[in-house]
């Protein structure tokens, strides 16, 4: 089980909606939320650790 980056929800791994950002793979519960998640990458996902270096946060 994952975790919809968008609204929190608990997702099933293999969720039909999915999208691969800074080498790794983002499931969402549903469209809507994987749209938002395409819009805006960098507002939902996980800082990665060059983020870290930089100084960001989530």
């Amino acid at each position: 089980m994952a975790k919809d980056p968008v609204c929190g929800m608990t997702v099933d791994d293999k969720s039909p909606y999915s999208s691969s950002y800074a080498g790794t793979i983002q499931v969402f519960c549903c469209s809507g939320c994987k749209a938002k998640f395409d819009k805006e990458p960098g507002r939902y996902a996980a800082p990665t650790a060059e983020d870290a270096k930089r100084g960001r946060r989530s």
